[in-house]
Parts: structure tokens; C-alpha cells; sequence
């Protein structure tokens, strides 16, 4: 059998007929409080049928506690939560964690230390026929990649053979969704990222659909399908990881997503005047001619913009600060117009700290923009 090839089984005769609706969870209007804390206000979200979808965002924005209100471990206060079309939460309803069908990874992958690879993935299995629990075993341990190391025990395995582990025990009872719960927070930085693509592979051979959570960046932009990006226990944006790098709704969104400078200018016909010169307007999303006059800020990441030795006559800005990351360098530039702009050379470009450099915009992708006094929050000040 080909790796990952799931085996044709009595058991998935048991499983139940899927539905042709696209939407497999659906939470509309949750809530959650801890006593007099308003921890999820109200939130609503839709996760489709075989997709990885990613909760992003800082400590304590309540992207665990929605993990742990789908998985049942948390009643809400308010609002619903469907599994299929079915109410597992709400409207007088509450499913316990078991009845759900999801299965969970949870941070520290809860392994049992006392039994087996083998039996550690078959523990859910205890109702099944032995001949059926034996080839679902066998099955996942080889989807996981770890056929050999099935009579192996947690601490003889590495952190990322206890993750597969993990996640082979998780989708033995074939769960309608799988939850994962800052997965790869407990593996090696050079680990983790092999771990994302190797985690995302078995899902998706798996063909279930999975909720994550996490709070790294890089993380949830490589794995999903999709990714929510939440503040305050609001979901901020939900898209696909390339829209909500490129074109954030929100400066929370576009601050929190790797380094973002703002960049101001003002609208004038066909282009955007800045202290670094002009970007037409073709090249900024969305620019609609109404603006003609207007001052906005243009976001620009590090490899949205290049800085050039220059002379003072052409120089705009000075380096005043430069860190070493092996393949790349970070510049920090302090404009002449009092602003401070970030720019990604390769590692071979030397620019000193304090040179003068002219800084130009070199993107290859529209740039997004936001209003003059834009909070962090979405909502517009007064200038």
C-alpha cells in the first residue's frame, strides 16, 4: 500500500454519509464570559468541509477558549455552535466533549506514557472489532510514518514521532474535525517547520477537517487553508493566508502579520505622493478616485521597499539600525521626513549604519492602505 493510502475497511462502512453542505462547524454569535470577564463577545464562524482553518493571535485574544467551546471542554453563554447542521451548543442544547466526534492535539501531546506507539493510537478503539482496530492501527501508524516504531514507548521517541502519535490517536475514532491546540509549540525551532508540512500532509490525506490554533505567524500562514486573525475575541479578518499578509482590513491585522511600516502620502490623480516618491495608483489595492486629495498611508513590508547607498543629493533617509538574520539583513531607515520605514536586503548587500540611501518602493503586488488616523482596532479617529 502506498504511503498515506488510507485502507478500504469495514470500519468506514460504520462511518456516517456525508452531507453535501459545505459548512461542517458554524458558531453564530458566542459568547463567553469568566465572571465579570467578557473573554468572546460575539463571535461568528464558519469552517468548511476539508479545510485547515487557523485561529491567529496574541496571548489571551480568545482564540483557545474558542477551541475549547468547540471541543465542548467550555459551555458558552451565549449563541450556537453546529457540528453538521446539528446543535451541539445552544438553544437549550449541550453535547458533551465525547458525543462531538472531534478529535484533539492538545499542546502537550498527552501521550500515555505506560503503553505503546501502537496502543497509544488504538485507545479510542476499545469498542471495535480487534480485526477492524488492528487494521485502523496499522493503518494510521503508516500515514504517520512510524510503522516500525509501533512497539516503541513515548520517551523513546522524538518530539516529532510523539506528535504523529498524537495526531494518528486523535483521528483513529475517524472524529468529524480535529482540533489542534498550539501544536508545534513544543518541538525545536529547525523541527517545527518540518513538523507544518508533514502535519498538514496527513490531514489533508485524511481528508478531515481541522481548527488550529496558534499564535506564530509563519506557523498559521504555511499550514491553513485559511487563517482568523483575532483581537479582543473578535475575528479581526478571515481569508486566505496570502490576503491577510497582502491585504489586511485592519493596521492589527497588517501589524501583527510580520513587520509593517506605514508609509504617508497623498492622493493626487493617478498616484500617491510620498516621502519616498510616487506609487501609482494602479499599484495600491483598491484606491477608488474619490480619494483624489486625500491623505492615506500605503503599507509596506520589508521586501516591499530597497534602500540604495546614495549621495546627499538623492538620498531620502539614513540607516539607523541593522540586524543579521543569515540568509537576509533587516535595515531600519530613518526618513527624512521624520517617518521609519523597514527594508529585507540579501545578505550580501553591505550598507553601513548612518549611510545615506535613497529608499524606493519595489514591490511586485499591490500595496494595501488605510485612512489617516486608523486605530489599531479598525475604527477611524479624528485627524
Amino acid at each position: 500500500m502506498a504511503n498515506g493510502q488510507l485502507l478500504t475497511t469495514a470500519a468506514e462502512e460504520r462511518r456516517p454519509e456525508r452531507r453535501t453542505d459545505d459548512v461542517v462547524l458554524e458558531l453564530d454569535g458566542v459568547a463567553k464570559q469568566y465572571g465579570a470577564e467578557e473573554v468572546i463577545p460575539d463571535l461568528s464562524l464558519s469552517v468548511r468541509d476539508g479545510e485547515i482553518l487557523t485561529l491567529l493571535g496574541p496571548s489571551g485574544c480568545g482564540k483557545t477558549t474558542t477551541l475549547r467551546l468547540i471541543a465542548g471542554l467550555e459551555k458558552p453563554n451565549a449563541g450556537t455552535i453546529q457540528l453538521r447542521n446539528d446543535d451541539v451548543a445552544g438553544n437549550g442544547r449541550f453535547v458533551p466533549p465525547e458525543e462531538r466526534g472531534v478529535g484533539v492535539v492538545f499542546q502537550e501531546f498527552a501521550l500515555f506514557p505506560h503503553l505503546t506507539a501502537r496502543e497509544n493510537v488504538a485507545f479510542g478503539l476499545q469498542d471495535w472489532p480487534e480485526e477492524e482496530r488492528d487494521a485502523r492501527v496499522a493503518e494510521l501508524l503508516e500515514l504517520v510514518g512510524l510503522e516500525k516504531q509501533g512497539d516503541a514507548y513515548p520517551d523513546e521517541l522524538s518530539g516529532g514521532q510523539q506528535q504523529r502519535v498524537a495526531l494518528a490517536r486523535s483521528l483513529a475514532p475517524e472524529p468529524e474535525m480535529l482540533l489542534l491546540d498550539e501544536p508545534f509549540s513544543n518541538l525545536d525551532v529547525d523541527l517545527r517547520v518540518e513538523m507544518r508540512e508533514e502535519v498538514r500532509r496527513i490531514i489533508k490525506e485524511a481528508g478531515v477537517t481541522a481548527v488550529s490554533v496558534t499564535h506564530d505567524q509563519e506557523e498559521a500562514l504555511s499550514i491553513s487553508d485559511r487563517v482568523a486573525v483575532m483581537n479582543q475575541g473578535d475575528i479581526e479578518q478571515i481569508d486566505t493566508p496570502q490576503q491577510v499578509f497582502q491585504q489586511p482590513k485592519s493596521r492589527f491585522v497588517a501589524g501583527f502579520l510580520g513587520h509593517a511600516s506605514f508609509l504617508s502620502g497623498t492622493v493626487h490623480g493617478d498616484s500617491v505622493d510620498t516621502a519616498i516618491g510616487r506609487v501609482l495608483r494602479d499599484d495600491v489595492n483598491g484606491l477608488a478616485h474619490q480619494y483624489d486629495g486625500s491623505k492615506i498611508d500605503l503599507l509596506v513590508r520589508p521586501d516591499d521597499v530597497t534602500a540604495f547607498p546614495a549621495t546627499d543629493e538623492e538620498a531620502n533617509g539614513t540607516v539607523v539600525y541593522r540586524r543579521y538574520l543569515g540568509p537576509t539583513v533587516l535595515y531600519r531607515v530613518e526618513l527624512d521626513s521624520g517617518e521609519t520605514i523597514e527594508c529585507m536586503h540579501n545578505h550580501s548587500d553591505q550598507i553601513n549604519l548612518d549611510e545615506r540611501v535613497a529608499v524606493r518602493v519595489t514591490a511586485d503586488h499591490e500595496l494595501a492602505w488605510f485612512p489617516v488616523g486608523q486605530r489599531e482596532n479598525g475604527t477611524i479617529a479624528a485627524d
